[in-house]
């Protein structure tokens, strides 16, 4: 009964996307909407299809792919509300925000480091998925699982040959770390090969003794983003 609860759920969920993608292909369709947003919205469309196709192949109950596909969608969402409002994002907003959604907060236990950056749209959104399966990661199998668990999050930018270079690391540690995340599949992917190839850079994923640690390794494009020097070490906390 509850299987054909959720699988009835699943059915109305993937409708109602159908429908969404209606609405927007008709709105990308108008001659006279903003060339930028018709290419926003074509690139964040792409990437809900992906999102939704691969998620399916993760061969998981229909509870499970329901729940994981929504909250996917929702990361996708939130990052595209900010980039609407604002063009490009900040990196550590990104990270703050998406983190604050599974009630991790900036504090002893979540340390974010690095300087001001802003994401251009497209490497936003890539970034902000990447974030939300780290974050979903840590509170079912990580750091957030227990109290002395702690997260940092560090990036910078090293200028290497023609082109400068963008490092970024998320590193979990505690004393008591449950196992190896037993949820392979998209997820993975989108931190071992999604993330690397959409950026043109290189991702390790390596689960240590006390916790994750991932990488980021990407040339610091205009396509990527930009340094904003004003705002100083640490990164903005706003739009």
């Amino acid at each position: 009964m509850n299987s054909d609860k959720a699988n009835d759920a699943l059915i109305r969920r993937n409708a109602e996307l159908e429908a969404d993608n209606a609405r927007l292909r008709l709105l990308l369709d108008r001659r006279d909407t903003p060339a930028e947003l018709r290419h926003r919205l074509r690139t964040t469309l792409g990437l809900v299809r992906d999102v939704i196709q691969r998620s399916a192949e993760a061969r998981e109950e229909a509870s499970d792919y329901a729940a994981h596909l929504r909250d996917r969608l929702d990361a996708i969402v939130r990052m595209h509300v900010a980039i609407d409002h604002t063009g490009d994002v900040s990196l550590h907003a990104a990270i703050a925000e998406e983190l604050l959604t599974y009630t991790l907060q900036e504090g002893d236990r979540l340390l974010l480091s690095g300087p001001a950056i802003r994401l251009r749209p497209r490497a936003a959104q890539i970034f902000g998925l990447a974030i939300h399966e780290l974050a979903v990661n840590a509170v079912e199998f990580g750091a957030a699982t227990n109290p002395t668990g702690r997260i940092e999050v560090s990036w910078r930018v090293e200028a290497e040959g023609a082109e400068p270079t963008l490092f970024l690391t998320w590193k979990e540690s505690s004393r008591a770390i449950l196992a190896t995340p037993v949820r392979h599949g998209f997820g993975t992917e989108v931190l071992t090969q999604m993330v690397g190839h959409d950026l043109g850079g290189r991702t390790t994923l390596v689960f240590e003794p006390d916790g994750l640690c991932w990488t980021l390794c990407c040339p610091f494009s205009s396509r990527v983003g930009n340094l904003v020097p004003d705002e100083g070490e640490g990164g903005a906390n706003g739009e």
